[in-house]
């Protein structure tokens, strides 16, 4: 029996957050850390339109020690940098930036979506970094719906953003061993995964609906699974949108506070006095 069996099903909440109601799978009272995954935050909105860049989105702010993730599924994330970066990803794109040592920058979305509007969809997650990694060189990569990978069957779709899945490699380059996939499956469609046993691996559901090894989970629900398999059956009862985070634990130490992850309460206050530095970098945004 080489099954990955089914831990718990966590309906996420809804928190604040600057006025946004978002979508949090992750951290909740029955899961506070899945290592090495800390936090899973769902937005779905609609922008009015007529909006300027800077009134919209998260001006800039400071990371260390690990790496936050934005998966676009609708609308636009433009990101800004200390290190000079300036992009914009748009539907079925990933914002990839590992924070490292330290990195400042601001989420919001591009000039031309901020005026026309619209449908808005992300998820962010964060991953934490090996304590051996955390003071490494910040860098970021914006991944294009065209550059992910795609894996397809009758009724699937599988989007390879980091690691290895049937043959395809996701172009994520992750501090540690991990699978992530996003993936849209038609009602009706069948799939056997495979991750390794050991991974922690997170499923949730946007929308929809899927029956994995045979319980049926809904929209907004994050399904942990057991490390006791590798193989898992699901079938879309509905049409589907749903990601599978999965990873090698790291097995250490871990602190979080505000913007930081470090591995010790020493390590925490450091970066908030490097941060009041300027040692993290300065963005100051320019707009037109």
């Amino acid at each position: 029996m080489n099954t990955k069996s089914i831990s718990q099903v966590i309906p996420a909440q809804q928190v604040n957050m600057g006025g946004h109601l978002l979508d949090q799978p992750l951290p909740l009272p029955q899961l506070d850390y899945a290592d090495p995954f800390l936090l899973i935050h769902h937005w779905k909105d609609t922008l009015p339109g007529d909006q300027h860049p800077r009134e919209i989105g998260v001006g800039p702010h400071p990371h260390r020690g690990f790496s936050p993730v934005t998966f676009v599924f609708e609308g636009d994330v433009a990101h800004r940098d200390s290190l000079g970066n300036e992009a914009v990803v748009k539907k079925g794109g990933t914002q990839w930036m590992f924070a490292g040592r330290g990195i400042t920058h601001s989420e919001r979305q591009s000039k031309e979506f901020a005026q026309e509007g619209g449908p808005i969809e992300f998820i962010q997650f964060w991953v934490n970094a090996p304590r051996g990694k955390k003071m490494a060189p910040p860098f970021y990569l914006p991944i294009s719906d065209e550059d992910t990978p795609k894996y397809k069957e009758e009724g699937l779709e599988i989007g390879i953003v980091a690691g290895t899945y049937k043959e395809m490699k996701g172009a994520a380059p992750t501090e540690s061993p991990q699978t992530l996939l996003r993936a849209t499956m038609q009602a009706g469609s069948k799939h056997q995964f495979q991750i390794p046993a050991s991974y922690t691996t997170l499923i949730y559901l946007l929308d929809g609906e899927l029956r994995i090894n045979d319980q049926l989970v809904k929209a907004k629900d994050m399904v942990q699974m057991n490390k006791d398999g590798e193989e898992f059956d699901v079938e879309a009862t509905a049409n589907t949108r749903f990601i599978i985070l999965s990873g090698e634990p790291l097995n250490e130490p871990m602190l979080s506070a505000g913007p930081f992850v470090m591995s010790s309460e020493q390590e925490l206050m450091e970066a908030y006095r490097d941060a009041r530095m300027g040692k993290m970098g300065i963005l100051i945004e320019e707009f037109e």
